[in-house]
C-alpha cells in the first residue's frame, strides 16, 4: 500500500513547515503561549491566508481539502511547530457548520476573519455526549442557553462558539457570539502553553445550527475527525522528541564517549522508535477508515487515540529521562514538546477511555455480524 502524501499534500506540508519555522520559532512561540493569550491571532490569520484552514474542509463548502489525510498533514505540521491556538476546536466547529450548510459562517472561519471555537464537554460528561446537561430553550424570539462548559479552547479570545446543548427533542448545536448576554468566561493558560476557559450561560441568546435534536451523529463525526487530527499531531510531536533525543545522545559525552554508544540507551531508543511507528500506523489507519461504516470509523479512531496515549507517555518520559535534568528546563524546547504530548493524551478522551470504547464497539460489531 502506498502511504506517500501525494504532490498536493506534500506542497502543503512544505509550505506550512517553512512558514511555521519562519514565523513561529521557539522564542516567539513562548511569548505567544505563555506571556499572551495562549496563541497568536496574527499567525492564525497568516496561516488562513496560506490555506491551512481551508485545507480542513471540502471544496463543496468552500475549502480545498477536507479529507482525513488533509486534516492529518495540517495537524502534523502544527504539532511539529507546537503551534498553539484553537485549531482542534475550530475543526470540530467547522465540521458542524458545514454539516448544517452554514457556508457563510464557515467562510468567515476559513478566511480567518472569524475564529469559531467549540464547546461540548462539561464537568461530568467524561467525553460522553449523553451526559450533557446544558439546556436549550426555545422562546418567542429564538433560543436561549443555560448551563456550563469546561476547558473550552481559547474561550476568552475566540469570536464565536458552537455550543452543544440539550433541548426537549435531544442534542442540538448553537452559535453564540462572544460577549453575548448572560455568557461569562473564566479563561486560563494550560500546561502546553495554550489557553482554555470555563464558560457559563444564563439565558444566553443563541442561534440554532442545523436541525433541533438531530446533532448526535454530527458531533460524533466531528469528534472522530478531531481524534484523527490529534493522532497525526501526536505522531509529529513524537518524531521531534525522538530526533532531539538522538541528537543529544550523539553529542553528550560521558567517560569520553557519546552516551549514545551505551547499549542500554540504544535498546531504549529502539523501543521508543518501534512505539512511534506503531502510533503512526494507527494514525494512518484512523484516517483511512474514517469513510468506512460508523463502527469501523469509531473503532479506528479510538484505537489510534489509545495508541497515541500509550506511546506518547513513553516517548515523553524517555526523552526527558535520557536528557537528564536539562530535559525539564524551560529553555529547552524538548520539555515543551513533552508537555504538549501529555495534553494530546488527554484531549477528547484518554487512553483508558478509548480502550474501553474500542472494546464496547467490538461488541457492537460482533452483535451486528451475528
Amino acid at each position: 500500500m502506498d502511504f506517500s502524501l501525494g504532490d498536493d499534500r506534500q506542497m502543503l506540508v512544505d509550505s506550512l513547515r517553512r512558514f511555521l519555522a519562519d514565523k513561529l520559532p521557539f522564542a516567539q512561540r513562548k511569548t505567544a503561549a505563555f506571556e499572551g493569550s495562549g496563541w497568536s491571532r496574527d499567525v492564525w490569520g497568516q496561516l488562513a491566508e496560506l490555506g491551512a484552514i481551508s485545507a480542513l474542509f471540502d471544496e463543496s463548502v468552500g475549502g480545498f481539502g477536507g479529507s482525513p489525510f488533509d486534516v492529518g498533514v495540517v495537524f502534523g505540521e502544527l504539532g511539529r511547530a507546537i503551534a498553539t491556538g484553537p485549531w482542534l476546536s475550530a475543526l470540530q466547529a467547522g465540521h458542524v457548520l458545514a454539516a448544517a450548510g452554514r457556508t457563510d459562517d464557515l467562510a468567515a472561519l476559513i478566511d480567518g476573519s472569524q475564529v469559531v471555537g467549540y464547546a461540548e464537554e462539561e464537568a461530568d460528561t467524561w467525553f460522553d455526549p449523553a451526559g450533557i446537561q446544558t439546556r436549550a430553550t426555545a422562546t418567542a424570539t429564538g433560543w436561549v442557553l443555560d448551563g456550563a462548559k469546561t476547558v473550552v479552547s481559547c474561550a476568552g479570545t475566540v469570536d464565536r462558539l458552537v455550543v452543544v446543548a440539550r433541548g426537549d427533542s435531544g442534542l442540538s448545536t448553537f452559535l453564540v457570539d462572544r460577549g453575548a448576554t448572560g455568557m461569562t468566561v473564566r479563561d486560563y493558560l494550560v500546561i502546553d502553553g495554550g489557553s482554555a476557559g470555563d464558560v457559563t450561560f444564563a439565558a444566553t441568546p443563541a442561534v440554532l445550527v442545523g436541525e433541533a435534536g438531530g446533532a448526535g451523529p454530527v458531533i460524533e463525526t466531528a469528534r472522530a475527525l478531531g481524534l484523527v487530527a490529534l493522532a497525526w499531531e501526536g505522531v509529529a510531536v513524537m518524531d521531534v522528541l525522538r530526533d532531539q533525543t538522538l541528537d543529544y545522545l550523539r553529542t553528550r559525552k560521558q567517560f569520553g564517549i557519546p552516551i549514545g554508544k551505551f547499549q542500554a540507551l540504544q535498546h531504549r531508543m529502539a523501543t521508543l522508535a518501534l512505539e512511534i511507528e506503531q502510533a503512526r500506523s494507527a494514525a494512518i489507519n484512523a484516517a483511512d477508515r474514517f469513510l468506512g461504516t460508523r463502527v469501523e470509523r469509531e473503532r479506528a479512531v479510538s484505537a489510534a487515540k489509545a495508541t497515541i496515549g500509550k506511546a506518547g507517555s513513553l516517548v515523553a518520559e524517555e526523552a526527558i529521562q535520557m536528557h537528564g535534568g536539562i530535559g525539564m528546563t524551560w529553555e529547552l524546547a524538548l520539555s515543551h514538546y513533552a508537555k504538549r504530548l501529555v495534553m494530546i493524551g488527554h484531549e477528547l478522551g484518554d487512553e483508558d477511555h478509548h480502550l474501553a470504547r474500542y472494546i464496547d464497539l467490538g461488541h457492537e460489531l460482533a452483535d451486528s455480524d451475528a
